[in-house]
């Protein structure tokens, strides 16, 4: 009678102290993000197992170029890991409207995140979220440090003092003052066009009107940062038309450019390759005064695959991807790409607490042409690319270029008809 008695209370202890699983549970991630892996496997995947214990996380990743049909075909055979890493807008869009992803707005942990962090994996009326946001991408403008000190350029806030700067540098003739070239012609749209335009458009207020069709590319906001842009081209160097983006790495990073129109992902490459100090500024505005406004384009998140077996442990891994205790280990582990979430983040990379910085000073937007505006043809992100390199050579005016872009996306685009 004690033995049996002896048993019930050991079985109750068990049920009471013990994993929520009755046994490992072992969960699958798929990703584009390859050269992550000994993040994943050193100190994400870690962390969690520590506070859940009998759940198993494996990291498996594919080539990047590779990951959008590698995952199709595996999610057609129903070989698809139980976690499904998430592109931004339109290619995990299609991943939920066929069925392969789960809507993940019920995880209490996504109360952690605003509507701009969520936009780039909801539907577009936003009544559902397929996806938990882990990463952005911020831009803005990075600088040697010792170039400014040594020429005696001040930090520029507005559009006069950047150009100032410019000339200063252009004058004294030691370094090219602006780093970046056109082969490539996308860093001419997203370091350039879609870096300094949102102080133009205002953000999320000229995005969205546009997604609406209540304001056009023919608007002077949308016209107007091809006019900047259209005086960078006298500050690129010689030969900046056929200079690739690997060139303009190199440049700066060989300390022989001043400013480098920048995304946040240069971070970790530039603190290893440069021997000088970096800062950052943000775009700057027209006016002293005027409200900023900045890129923090969503990046990556992840989500959960509709075929999973082990949904329950699946959603409990989502929901962590959601907790202060993810996005901080996340955003230190990779400077430069930043967590979504509404936690404080302290940075102890200094360039990158830099670019976060300037969230709790500017609005936040995201790259204008990636939700809904570039499904059809022309694409009006591809569209963008050839305009800003139009604009930084000369070879057409704004008013031309806003106008071919209006004709471009009217033609399939019904809110711009």
């Amino acid at each position: 009678m004690k033995r049996k008695s002896l048993c019930i209370a050991l079985l109750a202890t068990t049920l009471l102290s013990g994993p929520a699983f009755a046994e490992d549970v072992t969960l699958t991630i798929e990703s584009w993000r390859n050269d992550d892996l000994t993040l994943w496997q050193d100190k994400i995947i870690p962390a969690f197992e520590a506070s859940h214990p009998g759940i198993k996380v494996k990291f498996t990743p594919s080539a990047p170029a590779e990951y959008n049909a590698v995952l199709n075909s595996k999610l057609d055979a129903g070989s698809a890991g139980d976690l499904i890493t998430c592109r931004p807008f339109d290619a995990s869009l299609a991943l939920y409207d066929a069925g392969h992803l789960v809507d993940v707005s019920g995880l209490e942990n996504m109360s952690n995140f605003s509507d701009v962090a969520k936009s780039a994996w909801q539907t577009d009326d936003a009544s559902a979220t397929f996806c938990v946001p882990m990463a952005s991408v911020i831009h803005g403008f990075i600088f040697n440090k010792e170039a400014f000190e040594e020429v005696g350029v001040e930090v520029p806030e507005t559009e006069a003092e950047f150009f100032a700067a410019l000339d200063k540098f252009k004058e004294d003739g030691s370094y090219i003052p602006l780093a970046m070239g056109t082969n490539d012609q996308w860093e001419a749209a997203t370091m350039g066009y879609n870096n300094i335009g949102p102080n133009y458009w205002k953000g999320e207020e000229g995005r969205l009107a546009l997604i609406k069709g209540e304001q056009k590319l023919t608007d002077d906001q949308w016209v107007a940062p091809f006019a900047t842009l259209a005086k960078w081209g006298a500050y690129m160097g010689d030969g900046y038309e056929a200079q690739t983006y690997p060139d303009s790495q190199n440049i700066f990073t060989l300390g022989r450019a001043a400013i480098y129109p920048a995304g946040s992902w240069e971070i970790t490459g530039f603190n290893a390759q440069a021997d000088f100090e970096m800062g950052a500024f943000k775009p700057p505005v027209q006016n002293a005064g005027d409200t900023c406004y900045i890129s923090d384009h969503t990046d990556i998140a992840i989500g959960l695959n509709a075929d999973s077996p082990n949904a329950d442990a699946a959603k409990t891994f989502l929901n962590w991807v959601g907790s202060e205790e993810f996005a901080t280990l996340y955003a230190n582990a990779l400077p430069g790409f930043f967590s979504l979430s509404n936690h404080n983040v302290s940075m102890e990379d200094p360039l990158a607490q830099e670019f976060v910085s300037w969230r709790g000073e500017c609005e936040s937007t995201i790259r204008s042409t990636y939700q809904i505006l570039s499904r059809g043809t022309p694409n009006l992100e591809n569209e963008t690319w050839g305009a800003s390199v139009a604009a930084i050579k000369g070879t057409e005016t704004p008013e031309q270029l806003g106008q071919q872009l209006q004709e471009g996306l009217a033609s399939w685009y019904e809110p711009q008809q």
